[in-house]
């Protein structure tokens, strides 16, 4: 067998360049098969896309430039209104489109029923043109379609704002867990009668903190619940602030938008306030000024500023300690004082009677030498 070594250099060249070669090739198929599937996964995602939009239309069936629904409405009328719902995805898929009821979550934000739960509020007062409260369609790609609707208020509904959504649902299933894709748009049906826009806010605390050897600097958080005990749903701007003895300011004041509130539903708030020094005593609080969120001027309505405060105990610890020390040494130097006082008024009265005794030895002594 003829070893490499054995070969021409010529040769060796030739066939290390053959193999080299063979080896670059081999490389380049699996790096072009590599950007093959590599681009073909995208396409394949991209074919998957599920894509949703929802808008009010007018009577045309085309987009007229609300952004939600509102009725202003007395109990036992009803009013018809168009939805527009359009598949912006590349795939034909089938769409739900159902009226349902609103609440606000956790952190006091606007949210939906899902989808598959019954709704007990204005969703049920939403009727498709078969009469139910839920109707189901297919949409090819970038297809759209007009849902007429009607929006019936029963005749015992209550004053006030009843808020919901009309919403788009599209279900993809999964191997374990199905992936329902929702849009809506929302839904304002106020009811006539005796409206009460009224926030309050329904507790209040305060926290201090900082270090205790810097009496300069500090921060406040202050938490508070604000509940919309009206019905009419309201959104609000608040200020949140501290003062100190006589009333005097200290420390940020700190600006910020509440977010729409439905009637009977609350929002839990946390503002972190600074520059806070260690006054002994502090008063922070909050001032909520609430508004009715709509584009519609003959919606608004006013409703009263509310302000609640709380307080909050920062006691200045460098400064009671050096006064504690202060006092302790004022009373230390008292007390040895006087000690020194008493041994020395003890010492006086010790001298005074050693020369008592020495004055009465001297009478004593001449008449015991007289009597002898």
């Amino acid at each position: 067998m003829t070893s490499a070594k054995d070969l021409p250099v010529s040769t060796a060249l030739s066939r290390f360049g053959s193999r080299a070669g063979r080896a670059l090739a081999i490389a380049l198929v699996f790096l072009v098969a590599l950007t093959g599937a590599a681009t073909l996964a995208p396409a394949a995602a991209h074919a998957d896309e599920v894509g949703i939009s929802t808008v009010p239309a007018g009577a045309d069936g085309k987009a007229d430039g609300r952004t939600r629904f509102s009725y202003e409405l007395n109990p036992g009328q009803q009013v018809k209104d168009t939805f527009l719902v359009s598949n912006t995805g590349t795939t034909e898929q089938t769409f739900t489109v159902v009226g349902t009821d609103a609440f606000n979550d956790a952190q006091g934000d606007y949210a939906l029923l899902p989808t598959s739960q019954q709704p007990t509020g204005v969703g049920t007062w939403v009727h498709f043109a078969d009469g139910s409260g839920r109707i189901s369609f297919p949409l090819a790609p970038g297809a759209s379609r007009a849902v007429p609707f009607t929006l019936e208020i029963p005749a015992d509904a209550t004053p006030g704002d009843h808020v919901g959504g009309l919403l788009a649902s599209v279900v993809t299933p999964g191997a374990e867990v199905s992936l329902d894709r929702r849009v809506a748009t929302r839904l304002y049906a106020r009811v006539a009668g005796q409206l009460q826009p009224m926030l309050t806010v329904a507790s209040i605390s305060a926290d201090w903190g900082g270090d205790w050897w810097n009496p300069f600097d500090g921060s406040v958080t202050l938490h508070y619940v604000v509940k919309n005990t009206g019905n009419i749903a309201l959104a609000a701007n608040t200020t949140a602030a501290v003062h100190t003895w006589l009333g005097v300011p200290v420390g940020t004041t700190v600006s910020s938008p509440l977010a729409e509130l439905l009637p009977g539903s609350a929002a839990a708030v946390d503002v972190p306030l600074t520059g806070i020094a260690q006054w002994g005593f502090v008063n922070p609080g909050v001032t909520v000024s609430p508004f009715v969120q709509t584009q519609d001027a003959a919606l608004g309505l006013p409703a009263p500023v509310i302000s609640r405060d709380t307080f909050v105990f920062t006691p200045p610890w460098v400064f009671l300690i050096l006064v504690g020390l202060g006092v302790g040494v004022f009373f230390l130097v008292r007390w040895w004082r006087r000690r020194q006082e008493a041994r020395a008024q003890a010492w006086l009265e010790y001298m005074e009677e050693q020369n008592q005794a020495a004055r009465e030895d001297e009478l004593v002594a001449p008449a015991a030498g007289t009597a002898s």
